[in-house]
């Protein structure tokens, strides 16, 4: 005799818990770096040299005058590689168009397998709550603000640098940035009697001197800054990356994200 009883069949569980927009922009990632590696190697560069972000072209768009210093610039890199720095500032000054759309696309390049999976990981990690309270267009709107701004301080604080810019750290940054203006605010009281799983979820941002008082968001930024800094300025001399680590282009993007997001939540509440 079965005394099993006869329970209904339970749901199946996502094997990716994410919103649709976040696990469309991990896969876009991948799935670009991975059409990367089996591209032949011009058609490869001519990619990059299309859709990374070249602070060196920029201001040559902008002012042909400073090709003198762009070729200095290059010139006078330390390390291996400097003649092929220069014949690559030559290329720039004879071809001096700023490529708009390079301020956006930069961010779906990556160096590395490494780097693309460590973006994902952050992107899936700060880019899922953003999504889930704001919405897709929202959190893409976010996104993209961030990766313009992060490539546009980039420019300004490297103006002459003639190192493509790739990698969606700066989105994820702004990301990182929204998600702290909701992720560390306490629950709202419900009365003494209630469990914490029967708390309502905060619907309110935080304003800045109410997160300047949260001990758990101040630790976090404080962290996020330092580390940031710091590995921005050691990784190259210390040996951790092959290429400068563009620590002004995550701050650009984390700043935009912490400011912009109020702004966009009220727009699409309208």
């Amino acid at each position: 005799m079965d005394a099993t009883p006869d329970l209904p069949r339970p749901p199946r569980v996502p094997v990716f818990n994410m919103p649709a927009v976040v696990t469309a922009s991990v896969g876009i990632l991948v799935l670009i770096h991975a059409v990367r590696q089996v591209l032949p190697d011009v058609w490869d560069i001519t990619l990059l040299l299309d859709l990374a972000l070249i602070p060196a072209r920029w201001t040559l768009a902008l002012d042909p005058g400073r090709a003198a210093d762009v070729l200095r610039a290059a010139a006078g890199t330390e390390g291996d590689g400097v003649e092929l720095r220069k014949a690559f500032a030559a290329y720039l000054v004879a071809d001096a168009d700023g490529m708009p759309w390079t301020f956006a696309t930069y961010a779906l390049l990556h160096g590395s397998w490494a780097h693309v999976l460590l973006n994902s990981v952050w992107l899936a990690a700060f880019g899922t709550p953003v999504a889930r309270r704001c919405g897709a267009w929202r959190y893409g709107a976010v996104a993209l603000a961030a990766t313009v701004a992060g490539g546009l301080l980039h420019v300004l604080i490297d103006p002459l640098s003639t190192v493509p810019l790739i990698g969606a750290s700066a989105g994820v940054s702004g990301l990182m940035a929204a998600a702290v203006r909701f992720a560390f605010q306490p629950p709202e009281p419900a009365g003494p009697a209630a469990v914490p799983w029967q708390r309502p979820v905060p619907t309110r941002l935080q304003t800045i001197p109410e997160l300047l008082r949260n001990r758990s968001a101040v630790v976090f930024l404080v962290i996020w800054f330092v580390t940031n800094l710091l590995f921005g300025l050691a990784a190259l001399p210390l040996g951790l990356s092959d290429a400068p680590v563009a620590w002004d282009a995550h701050l650009g993007g984390f700043v935009v994200g912490f400011l912009l997001l109020p702004l966009v939540e009220r727009i699409g509440r309208r």
